[in-house]
């Protein structure tokens, strides 16, 4: 099966139809390990050469797997696997994507429709399981919804803030001979869901008076700007205001860790000099950040001196954690890029402020006892050695926090770590994905 084997009007299986939809998608590697329920599905894989199949150990590592290659390319992954503990097993992987909002489509299987709701012999109810952890789910209960379910599920996990889908094919749906018209199948109707940035203008010329009024200004920015591209508009916007810029873990990589106005990282273990920056700064910028608890610690004392300004695509966000005076809701590339004209002018000099913190810098520097085979010293030279441009994949606990403080991170998307949710036995099939999108790297 190519991407153009399908005459419009054929009568196709529901997998046939699936893997088709994938297909025009732009699917090109799947993760997964097949079961009873999906069996129709894993044929109509076999017979699709254009798409990649990586058969792993265990479902969870498979979906770890789709992550770590949805994180280094910023396409969705996508991850199969059967009903019932199959499915179940995807629960922790979807968690772990949810909270680092990382794009991602999980096709399960479910026993037949005439056997929904029966206690059946695997079946579990994995669409109500995942309803707090997904974007949004779906259970195919008619084969002719199939294709346009595929094509709005990609759609629900790329756009706004992106973040993972799931997908729940009944056997018999799998199976049944479906008219394949044309794809994408219509155009989707999805009104209440359109990102809208309300007061724009207004806004960016109260952010802008915020700037020239500022003394001591800090950028913080988050994966929101790894996950706008709006890398090339951060490293602008800092250049030609000279504002430092200070990252959470998840947006590690958004600016380069060798540039004179980097930070590096805030927060629990974050650098002393980046802290310091924090408590003492008159304004803090936030860009695509949640202001998590590992960041801000005691709400009432974090930035007690400063302004904060918070721009994100996700409404939500706002307020949630940390009050602020004005906010920003839309897409971090297209604010910086209506920011960036209106700064043509600007000629604020926080060459005093950079002093400062440069002065907390050399007084309090990473450093750790050299007497013996060190995680830190080995994680130093690895990146000496690969002169900060390998994928970096982590696990959980302090070989994160070191790799986070002592790996030298220059682009986004190489950074590849478990933040959120900060999961344990992430990093090994996260880095096997990652090694599928990026084989010669």
């Amino acid at each position: 099966m190519t991407k153009d084997s399908f005459n419009t009007g054929r009568q196709l299986p529901g997998a046939y139809v699936l893997l088709e939809a994938l297909q025009r998608e732009g699917v090109d590697t799947i993760f997964g390990y097949p079961g009873g329920a999906v069996l129709p599905i894993y044929d109509a894989l076999f017979h699709t050469p254009s798409i990649r199949h990586v058969l792993t150990r265990h479902e969870q590592g498979a979906v770890h797997a789709a992550d770590g290659y949805a994180r280094s390319t910023g396409k969705p992954g996508v991850v199969i696997a059967t009903s019932g503990p199959g499915a179940t097993n995807l629960v922790t992987g979807i968690a772990t994507a949810y909270m680092d909002s990382v794009p991602l489509v999980a096709i399960t299987g479910q026993v037949a429709l005439s056997l929904l709701g029966k206690d059946s012999f695997q079946e579990a109810d994995i669409t109500g399981i995942t309803l707090p952890i997904t974007k949004y789910n779906y259970l195919v209960k008619d084969p002719n919804e199939l294709a346009y379910v595929i094509h709005e599920a990609f759609y629900v996990a790329t756009s706004g803030r992106p973040g993972p889908v799931l997908i729940d094919i009944p056997k018999d749906v799998q199976s049944a001979l479906v008219s394949f018209d044309s794809y994408p199948p219509a155009k989707l109707a999805l009104p209440g869901y359109q990102l809208t940035e309300n007061h724009l203008d207004e806004k960016l010329a109260r952010l802008v008076q915020a700037l020239e009024k500022s003394r001591k200004p800090v950028l913080f920015v988050g994966g929101g700007v790894i996950n706008s591209g709006a890398c090339t508009e951060l490293l602008k916007l800092a250049e030609k205001t000279g504002i430092p810029v200070a990252y959470s873990i998840m947006g590690k990589g958004a600016f380069p860790d060798n540039h004179a106005l980097c930070l590096g990282l805030v927060g629990m273990h974050g650098l002393v000099h980046t802290n310091y920056a924090f408590t003492e700064c008159d304004l803090l910028l936030g860009l695509g950040v949640r202001f998590s608890d590992r960041v801000i610690g005691k709400v009432n004392e974090f930035c007690p001196k400063a302004t904060i300004i918070h721009v994100d695509i996700d409404p939500a966000e706002i307020n949630k954690n940390v009050r602020v005076p004005f906010s920003i809701v839309g897409d971090v590339k297209n604010v910086l890029n209506k920011l960036l004209p209106l700064l043509e002018d600007f000629q604020q000099d926080y060459s005093s402020w950079r002093r400062q913190i440069g002065g907390w810098k050399e007084q309090y520097p990473l450093r750790y006892e050299n007497n013996g085979l060190k995680a830190q010293f080995i994680i130093q030279q690895i990146n000496e050695l690969t002169k900060g441009e390998a994928f970096i994949t982590t696990e959980v606990g302090q070989n994160q926090m070191w790799a986070a403080q002592y790996c030298q991170t220059l682009k986004p998307r190489t950074f590849i770590t478990s933040g959120g949710l900060g999961t344990m036995g992430y990093g090994f099939p996260a880095a096997i994905g990652v090694q599928m999108a990026h084989p010669d790297a």
